[in-house]
């Protein structure tokens, strides 16, 4: 019982220092016909600015096909169904991932939809082989719908894929 009422003493301890130290941080209100309110609270940035960003924000998805096996863990965690894969099973090895995976499967799509994207991190959480990220790009606005449409798999013809007709 002692070393439990010790180590609650030292955990309120801890947290009435913090919760003092917040007191004395705390900036008394300015009015805003003050003279230099609009000085002190920055409103908006300047063009050439950029917004703080937080290193470990979850913002736009990033996938380096190079790593990729085509697992497809990615789409069955996604909970809005914004990623579509579609790929070969080769029946030899089609090379070696950056960590030493095996690749056998040649990707044909591999798109992401981010209009649809939820931005929850769970498809970069659950890749096997972290070629699935997510970029401090945060700013990707468009007018145009179909551009939130990325596609990470260039487009080939079908002699550049070594495949029969009817494969696919």
């Amino acid at each position: 019982m002692y070393k439990t009422l010790a180590a609650l003493w030292s955990g309120l301890k801890i947290t009435w220092q913090f919760f003092l130290r917040s007191l004395r941080a705390v900036k008394p209100p300015q009015c805003i016909t003050a003279d230099d309110y609009f000085a002190s609270v920055p409103s908006t940035l300047d063009p050439d600015q950029k917004a703080f960003v937080p290193e470990r924000g979850r913002y736009r998805l990033d996938n380096r096909m190079e790593d990729c096996i085509m697992c497809d863990r990615c789409v069955r965690v996604c909970p809005v169904d914004c990623i579509i894969t579609e790929g070969v099973l080769s029946k030899e090895s089609l090379g070696t991932t950056s960590n030493g995976m095996v690749k056998r499967i040649r990707p044909l799509r591999f798109d992401i939809n981010l209009s649809q994207c939820c931005f929850c991190g769970l498809c970069a959480d659950a890749c096997p082989t972290r070629c699935l990220t997510t970029t401090s790009a945060y700013d990707y606005s468009t007018s145009n719908l179909s551009d939130h449409l990325i596609s990470f798999v260039k487009p080939c013809s079908r002699e550049e894929e070594n495949l029969p007709k009817g494969a696919v």
